[in-house]
């Protein structure tokens, strides 16, 4: 088959890039539009492989989908493209709009058009609010009604509501999967766990926000990985399927547990204020699919901590280069011809 990965040159979609090269014999085309949080060195592997193939292109851009869609022919669409870092959206909810609801429904309108056998939408928790600190006892279920608390959950469950209509509406063969917070190799610097490894290796302080005792269950990225594939060859048509890692953590505990790996001072922490609706807890009761097709988190978080801090350790070069913003000349390198 056919496998087009959008936002493949992203944290998870080039995870999901290298999980099906190196456990499938499809063909995987990576399509991604090279914005800030997408990293045409995190597929260098990838592009030496017969069966990768990387175009650029914006999801929100009806030419370049439809181009796409023209010369390749794919039999699945499993899209990771969006823009997902909250504090970016609270800023400028106008970008996180255009690429997660319209970017969405370009696909879509495409997926119409040449057919395919599964649009898979890869999306969040992040779309049913939070839980309270003080109810252990409740976790999020696919019945869990949705209640954004940011632009950038809001944009993801309007990509999820069309989704849904659009298997309503017109038939179309689609999978939706709602995971918790991942963690793992190429993820970029501006998010928690790499931002606490980048600036401790440096003995720059740590911000934290509020008091550190938001919860989040923890996923590590190859799991999720797995999950996805699962569901996009296995999943039940029009139905959602949450992942979670059964690792629930409060921000303040992973800090210290990533600090401690490094072999790094508490005293780098530093408590900033808190960002507007901050999510107080996330975590997913993930019955379904471990009923349906099998799947169980394999990694837990000491395991996958020891893991990933590892990984930065040894690719430096890989986040120094996106630190201090070469990894565009490598852009420019690559593509400014073409």
């Amino acid at each position: 088959m056919k496998i087009v990965v959008t936002g493949g040159a992203g944290f998870i979609g080039s995870n999901f890039v290298y999980y099906e090269l190196n456990n499938s014999a499809d063909e995987i085309i990576c399509f991604d539009a090279l914005t800030y949080a997408g990293n045409l060195e995190t597929l260098e592997d990838a592009q030496k492989n017969e069966r990768f193939r990387f175009i650029r292109g914006d999801i929100s851009s009806k030419a370049d989908v439809e181009a796409l869609f023209e010369n390749e022919r794919p039999d699945i669409v499993v899209n990771f493209a969006a823009e997902s870092h909250v504090d970016r959206s609270i800023e400028a909810p106008d970008l996180f709009l255009k690429t997660n609801i319209l970017g969405t429904q370009t696909l879509l309108d495409a997926c119409r058009k040449y057919g395919i056998t599964r649009f898979h939408q890869v999306s969040t928790d992040e779309v049913y609010g939070d839980l309270p600190l003080d109810r252990p006892d409740l976790f999020f279920t696919e019945d869990t009604p949705i209640k954004t608390s940011s632009p950038y959950s809001a944009s993801k469950a309007g990509a999820d509501l069309l989704v849904q209509a659009y298997h309503r509406t017109y038939a179309l063969p689609v999978t939706i999967t709602r995971c918790s917070n991942n963690y793992g190799p190429y993820h970029f610097p501006e998010k928690l766990i790499p931002l606490i490894i980048s600036r401790a290796l440096g003995d720059n302080t740590i911000p934290v926000y509020g008091k550190g005792e938001n919860v989040r269950d923890w996923l590590y990225v190859e799991d999720h990985c797995k999950a996805i594939d699962l569901v996009m060859r296995k999943g039940t048509v029009g139905e959602v399927y949450n992942i979670g890692g059964h690792n629930e953590k409060t921000n303040l505990e992973v800090v210290k547990t990533v600090l401690a790996k490094l072999g790094k001072s508490e005293d780098l922490i530093t408590f900033v204020t808190d960002r507007p609706g901050h999510d107080l807890r996330y975590a997913i009761n993930p019955e379904k699919i471990q009923k349906e097709l099998g799947w169980a988190p394999e990694t837990d978080f000491d395991t996958g901590i020891e893991k990933t801090v590892k990984w930065y350790l040894d690719n430096k070069k890989w986040w120094e280069n996106i630190i201090n913003g070469s990894y565009r000349d490598y852009y420019e390198k690559m593509y400014s011809k073409r």
